[in-house]
């Protein structure tokens, strides 16, 4: 211990008391770092080798050990460009073509039992691959042509109980479109789900206008319309057939029904009874005042209509009394829900505008004739409805 006299002995000695603890500070941590450094805490554990992690709960994080990659592949080498040649890519479209087929048996009643095996089908003669077949029952798109003119006199009521019974038929999911034609055609109902519409625009069906009937016109404006429409497409004609003023001639009316894709025509004639009175007594039904109409108009008409039909895939029907109608609308009805589809890649890749032939036959899977039978055993005829042909596409060079 050191004695201390008088106050600057006091302070002298304080002065001397905290520079030996500071000294001594110096001494003391060093020596803790280095027991610390050198003496492993309790439980703690030995880092594992390189090649692996911690062996029990606690200690260090080891990363494994990288394995070997393999080295990695050269770079391709790209093809050298020729100085002057510009960059081109090549592009193929190869066409594929729809055909829906109906088979049905001469009662009209759809067979829905036949397989993709069961089709053949040949463009231009030629026997084609089928790449896509389905059974579809599928909602319809439809456009209810309608003559309503002023010399529709005697063919009024048929006109409107057909019409009328067609619309009854058709279902929540169905689109229709109603237009009637004289001398020009007019919208009466756009495409609509709703039946209380179509009905609405049968009802203005009361007061003809013109005497022409412009069929071949009507019709033309109507493919024009439902061409640009997807999907197919269906136009229930009721009509006398009857083309009294139109500026088309039967050639171009032909032609455009050609050219159009993806629609059937299904031909309704009105007016049989009428027609079949007149006859009786040597003359023909009028078709409006001034209108010169004989036999040979009607038959020639009637001819026209199986022509649309069949170039279509649909069917023309002639009924002779009202009470036919809601029979032949049911069996549309299920024509047109109830096809075969069958698509293929044509053989012929050219895009030349020409028009092919086309035609479809049902065959047994071992290509021999096919026989369907009733219930009772008894072979069943049956009716194979395709379109007759298509106009391929067109480029321009």
């Amino acid at each position: 211990m050191f004695s201390c006299f008088g106050l600057a002995r006091k302070y002298q000695c304080v002065s001397l008391l905290l520079l030996i603890l500071i000294l001594g500070t110096f001494k003391v941590l060093p020596l803790a770092q280095d027991q610390g450094s050198s003496a492993p805490s309790k439980g703690q554990t030995e880092p594992p080798d390189a090649a692996g992690g911690p062996q029990s709960d606690i200690g260090p994080y080891a990363i494994p050990k990288k394995k070997d990659e393999p080295p990695a592949p050269p770079p391709t080498e790209k093809p050298k460009k020729i100085e002057g040649m510009p960059d081109y890519s090549i592009r193929v479209d190869i066409p594929l073509v729809e055909v829906p087929v109906m088979v049905t048996t001469k009662d009209g009643q759809f067979i829905s039992s036949l397989k993709k095996e069961n089709f053949r089908i040949s463009e231009d003669g030629s026997p084609q691959n089928i790449s896509n077949f389905t059974v579809s029952e599928a909602p319809i798109t439809a456009v209810l042509l309608v003559e309503f003119a002023a010399g529709d006199y005697f063919f009024m009521n048929d006109i409107l109980h057909a019409s009328y019974s067609f619309v009854n038929t058709l279902k929540k999911d169905d689109w229709l479109a109603v237009i009637s034609y004289d001398m020009k055609d007019y919208i009466l109902a756009d495409f609509t789900q709703n039946k209380q519409e179509a009905y609405g625009a049968l009802n203005q069906l009361r007061i003809p206008g013109f005497t022409e009937t412009n069929l071949f016109d009507a019709l033309y404006d109507t493919l024009d319309r439902v061409e640009r429409i997807e999907g197919h497409k269906y136009v229930i004609l009721v009509t006398t057939g009857i083309d009294t003023f139109s500026k088309l001639n039967l050639d171009q009316i032909t032609k455009k029904i050609k050219n159009t894709k993806d629609v059937t025509i299904f031909p309704i004639s009105v007016g049989w009874a009428i027609r079949e009175y007149f006859e009786a007594r040597g003359g023909a039904a009028p078709h409006g005042m001034g209108i010169p109409v004989g036999q040979m108009d009607y038959l020639q008409a009637d001819n026209e209509m199986n022509t649309f039909a069949r170039l279509t895939g649909g069917r023309a029907y002639f009924p002779r009394f009202q009470a036919e109608f809601p029979e032949i609308f049911h069996q549309i009805g299920g024509d047109i829900r109830n096809q075969y589809s069958i698509a293929y890649h044509p053989t012929n890749p050219k895009l030349d505008g020409s028009y092919r032939k086309l035609k479809v036959d049902v065959v047994a899977p071992d290509g021999g004739p096919l026989k369907i039978k009733d219930q009772k055993g008894k072979d069943l005829k049956y009716v194979v409805i395709a379109r007759e042909g298509y106009t391929a596409k067109h480029t321009v060079e």
